[in-house]
């Protein structure tokens, strides 16, 4: 288990809100912001903990389920997990529970491509979507949890408790709350948005469903980022009959590496003298693939130990060393720790090596439209002069825009606004303590408002891969549980 979830949540919470009962039920009101893993995992854990008072629990998602969020909202077949079934799970005490949920249905029965030869699987990703949600069906037939069906439009603090309002005109009054939203769409490089917005086949969020309808099949394709979403665009559009010219441009032009061939032991050790910079940390993990070679290891088992001793290694850095990791050394971290699907890896691989993909470093400095082209300005990296290149479509797959989170949001917005949420200075999202409780402008935290899954990364490092989300919704959830005995034991009679 990590750090930060593994730490006791019976400790003594100071400065907490106490609620009062409600005119029904007398029962304190949990509300969730968001229904996708990390806001559906903390709703299942809270209503199983024991020894809470048990709360209502209330989550707000417009989808028609509970745990599908953008991830696991899919039908494309070419989107597949990019971990092994075996190590998914909303259990962290039980990583092999999606496997089993698998095994037990005959899941993949009409999908022969899930098993690879050497034994993982790596099924559609929405089947992990139909796993959460037969967790959180009992839970909602018997009342455990509420499904709000409906976004939140405004949220503010409102005689000790919190008013939350939805586009449906619903008004709800709660003791808690936990942030729990999507990650931001990406944002265009620059002036792009701007300047292609007009042109058809300029894909700005993939998200969206049915993105890529628009992509011919003979169109050139170019593809801004190359990530795991690019790769999943790329796969998608394979999928599709999709032929022609593919070009995927990031800054550094790192494409996502794949799984090892055979499993890997975990190598290294960061912690018995944690560095304090991000060039000593890079310094050691480089030594350490060294010397795991030397004994017939592969980098992946290196990588995975900085995973497993993740938070504690983010914690021993200086808020301003986090910032210098975040602004140089993510993009390497993030094609290593962040692998693709075998599956999809064949995508790519079989693409380069027919020449219809081609993987560029540099940035795309400018574009116009010409017709019905898009004319690129690409500046490729190490060299001096731009290249101009036509392309028929565009499609950015730059990842989440974590720093932008509040302009997505106008309820975020006008949180931060009065007092109570404020960016984390790492650009990686929200600001929270070590007790994931939000922090706003003045520095002061807020007990009953808290934050679960990515937009935490930047207290607790490592929360976007699926293991370290459902670890922090269970860390979320018993934190709000011991919330919710320390201010049962204070209620005064109404």
């Amino acid at each position: 288990m990590s750090g930060f979830y593994a730490r006791s949540i019976e400790a003594t919470v100071s400065a907490i809100m106490q609620p009062k009962p409600l005119p029904t039920s007398g029962q304190p009101v949990v509300a969730i912001i968001g229904g996708g893993v990390s806001g559906a995992g903390v709703a299942y854990h809270l209503a199983r903990e024991n020894g809470c008072e048990r709360p209502v629990i209330v989550v707000f998602e417009p989808r028609a389920e509970l745990g599908r969020g953008l991830a696991y909202d899919t039908d494309d077949p070419a989107h597949r997990i990019n971990v092994p079934a075996a190590k998914m799970s909303l259990q962290p005490d039980d990583q092999g529970e999606f496997q089993a949920w698998i095994e037990a249905r005959d899941a993949v029965a009409c999908d022969p491509q899930a098993k690879r030869p050497d034994g993982p699987l790596f099924p559609q990703r929405r089947l992990f979507g139909d796993y959460v949600a037969s967790l959180l069906k009992p839970l909602l037939q018997d009342g455990s949890v509420r499904h709000c069906r409906t976004s939140v439009t405004h949220v503010e603090r409102r005689t000790g408790r919190w008013l939350i309002r939805d586009e449906s005109g619903g008004v709800t009054q709660a003791d808690i709350v936990a942030i729990a939203t999507s990650h931001p769409p990406p944002a265009a490089p620059g002036r792009l948005a701007t300047r292609l917005a007009a042109h058809p086949r300029f894909v700005a969020d993939t998200t969206k469903p049915g993105a890529l309808q628009v992509i011919r099949s003979h169109d050139r394709v170019l593809v801004i980022g190359n990530g795991l979403t690019a790769a999943d665009v790329i796969a998608s559009l394979a999928e599709r009959g999709h032929h022609g010219q593919v070009t995927a441009i990031s800054r550094r032009g790192l494409r996502s590496r794949g799984h090892a061939p055979v499993p890997q032991p975990l190598f290294g050790d960061f912690l018995s003298d944690a560095a304090h910079s991000a060039v000593s940390l890079l310094t050691e993990i480089r030594a350490a693939i060294r010397a795991a070679e030397a004994q017939g290891i592969s980098w992946h088992g290196v990588i995975d130990q900085v995973r497993a001793q993740g938070y504690d290694l983010w914690q021993a850095m200086p808020v301003a060393e986090r910032c210098r990791l975040v602004r140089h050394l993510r993009p390497y971290w993030d094609v290593h720790r962040f692998r693709i699907a075998p599956q999809v890896e064949a995508v790519l691989d079989a693409a380069i090596a027919a020449g219809r993909l081609e993987i560029l470093a540099g940035l795309v400095a400018d574009a116009r439209i010409e017709g019905e082209l898009v004319v690129c300005t690409l500046q490729p990296r190490h060299r001096r002069q731009s290249l101009e290149q036509s392309y028929d479509a565009v499609v950015v797959t730059t990842g989440p825009a974590h720093g932008g989170i509040l302009e997505t949001q106008p309820w975020l917005a006008a949180l931060a606004a009065r007092g109570h949420l404020s960016l984390d200075p790492t650009g990686l999202g929200l600001a929270c303590t070590e007790r994931s409780e939000a922090i706003g402008p003045s520095g002061k935290a807020e007990p009953s408002l808290l934050i679960s899954g990515p937009l935490a990364r930047g207290t607790f490092g490592e929360l976007m891969g699926l293991p370290q989300v459902t670890e922090h919704a269970f860390f979320v959830a018993g934190e709000i549980a011991a919330k919710l005995r320390l201010a049962a034991t204070n209620i005064q009679p109404v």
